[in-house]
């Protein structure tokens, strides 16, 4: 594939690994603040198409606020799917790929077992059931590929390292849920996937799951990054229960995806989540040195 790449979501953890990922001269990636480039705003998003004229449009853009999502649809829905839809008409008129990033929460997470692309959805919240929305927006264009990932994480933006790493700062005891089960995934490694699958002359189309290949709970992940901290966290990192943490928005208990059929395809695997969590921790590490320091 070859030609322009016009990314949505700039300023997000995807969109940021997108601007700095290595893309070959084929690809010229180009990626609009939103201030230009606003997927809510169907003229903004006619606009940019006919300014870039992309040969591959990649929406990283979401609402990913889980629980603010379930006293806010209308804004969830207004982004994760109404908008997605204008993408999926706006890259058709533009004879463009559409590339859609959703997500494990479109399960409930009750099959006892990793998710393949096969396994019915069934969304426990509103965020799940918006996000299921857009796949279903993205799917109905000409030309698509929509990836699900899970948990995704890097060192910056909102996420969950990063909040746990502040918390370990400030706190001598983090309690952390311990029986939801998902795997991990460096916004990195998902950048150079999403790379990977248009550097090709097959054009990829369809539905594929694209998450680290192993598993964690969030206690694990809570755990591993603030043993990874430098200077070292000196919180303790307690288990809790769902039951003993109830949050607005239900989540599944086990949201593991298998990738395997992207594998198989496209010769494609992320890495296992602590090899990639040990580079975002160097990463934060490294920026969170005093000015001077030895790096």
């Amino acid at each position: 594939m070859k030609g322009p790449v016009l990314i949505t979501g700039a300023a997000g953890q995807l969109g940021t690994e997108l601007a700095r990922v290595a893309w070959p001269a084929s690809l010229r990636p180009v990626a609009p603040p939103e201030s230009s480039l606003d997927i809510t705003d169907r003229d903004s998003v006619m606009r940019a198409v006919e300014a870039y004229e992309p040969a591959i449009v990649v929406n990283t853009a979401a609402y990913t606020a889980v629980d603010a999502a379930e006293t806010h649809e209308a804004e969830a829905t207004r982004i994760n799917d109404t908008a997605v839809g204008v993408l999926a008409d706006a890259a058709g008129e533009a004879g463009a790929l559409l590339v859609h990033v959703s997500t494990d929460f479109v399960f409930d997470g009750s099959a006892g077992r990793p998710y393949d692309e096969d396994d019915e959805p069934r969304p426990v919240s509103v965020y799940g059931r918006t996000k299921l929305a857009g796949e279903g927006r993205a799917l109905g264009a000409a030309r698509s590929l929509v990836l699900r990932t899970s948990w995704l994480y890097s060192a910056h933006g909102t996420n969950f390292v990063r909040t746990i790493r502040r918390l370990a700062g400030e706190r001598d005891r983090i309690r952390v849920v311990a029986d939801q089960r998902g795997c991990p995934t460096a916004a990195a490694d998902l950048a150079r996937t999403i790379v990977g699958l248009l550097d090709r002359e097959r054009e990829p189309r369809g539905l594929y799951h694209a998450a680290a290949p192993d598993d964690a709970t969030w206690w694990d992940l809570a755990r591993e990054s603030v043993d990874a901290m430098s200077p070292p966290g000196n919180a303790v990192v307690e288990r809790l229960s769902s039951a003993e943490y109830p949050t607005a928005a239900r989540r599944p208990a086990d949201s593991r995806l298998s990738s395997a059929r992207l594998a198989r395809d496209f010769g494609l695997q992320l890495r296992p989540w602590r090899d990639a969590l040990a580079d975002v921790s160097a990463e934060l590490n490294a920026a969170a040195l005093p000015l001077g320091a030895d790096r």
